[in-house]
């Protein structure tokens, strides 16, 4: 791994693009993770009943719909794009935190509302939408460590 080395004049260590912060890769696994359950949502539901309300269409146990799996698909890719950088990834925390916890709250009021359940909501994906939205807090809010030319944090 390659250190740090010093920036400009009072602007403290720079760092190199091979050096990755924790929170950089917690942002790419909730990434892919989201991508992958768009893509496998659409085997589940095809592009029929666009933002229908449908119990039986899950997808090991969350309820998806075409539109849910959309916004899978486009949360995963914001992390697959943004986890490279430092700030990328602190965006993408924010993205997931602010995102996922009005889906959270919203989900709460829609999960027993079929007309406005436009989502496909359950129970489920509400507890899930909570973890992301504390995820997306961790890589928003995780600490910086930056080392000095010998190592030490």
């Amino acid at each position: 791994m390659s250190h740090p080395s010093t920036g400009p004049a009072g602007t403290g260590p720079t760092t190199t693009a091979t050096e990755r912060a924790p929170y950089q890769y917690l942002a790419l696994a909730i990434g892919a993770l989201y991508l992958l359950i768009g893509l496998a949502g659409f085997l589940v539901t095809g592009f029929d009943g666009f933002a229908e309300h449908d119990p039986d269409k899950s997808l090991l146990g969350f309820h998806v719909n075409p539109l849910h799996n959309i916004v899978h698909l486009l949360i995963g890719a914001a992390g697959l794009a943004l986890w490279r950088t430092r700030s990328g990834a602190r965006t993408y925390g924010w993205l997931l935190a602010i995102g996922y916890g009005a889906t959270f709250v919203y989900g709460l009021i829609a999960v027993n509302d079929p007309d406005i359940n436009v989502l496909n909501i359950n129970g489920a994906d509400n507890v899930l939408h909570a973890v992301s939205a504390l995820a997306g807090l961790a890589i928003a809010l995780w600490p910086d460590r930056h080392r000095d030319r010998a190592g030490r944090v």
